[in-house]
């Protein structure tokens, strides 16, 4: 089974939009169609994310998708990569996905290096459909 980190920003996506490929993904998790690689780091930012007011989001919907991120996903602590990245709260993402041969999702390419295994919603929607 493929295992995927999933960024911030796709489960913000895929919260604040039922259609897309960010809720495809989100779904797909909740399927059991591929592992969802998660630490402490990555759950603390999600909620950090997930509740600010501005999003709007429904806070129990937050709450059963961390509920189940923390219940069927797999935990992981990696060790601290040297590599430089645009934004240092990325970080932990990188480390993660690489650590574990995972997929990185995220919708910023931008932030972190080229790399195949560091895909777009839509590419890896396509990997597990």
């Amino acid at each position: 089974m493929i295992n995927a980190v999933l960024d911030t920003n796709i489960l913000v996506s895929g919260l604040l939009t039922m259609h897309g490929n960010p809720s495809r993904i989100i779904n797909a998790f909740k399927d059991r169609r591929f592992n969802l690689i998660y630490n402490d780091d990555i759950l603390s930012e999600y909620r950090d994310v997930l509740t600010r007011d501005k999003l709007g989001l429904n806070a129990k919907d937050v709450d059963d998708l961390l509920e189940e991120i923390a219940k069927i996903g797999l935990p992981s602590i990696p060790e601290k990569s040297i590599l430089p990245l645009p934004d240092e709260d990325d970080r932990v993402f990188y480390d993660t996905a690489k650590a574990n041969g995972a997929y990185l999702v995220t919708g910023n390419l931008k932030h972190f290096p080229s790399d195949p295994s560091i895909v777009l919603a839509a590419d890896f929607i396509g990997l597990v459909h």
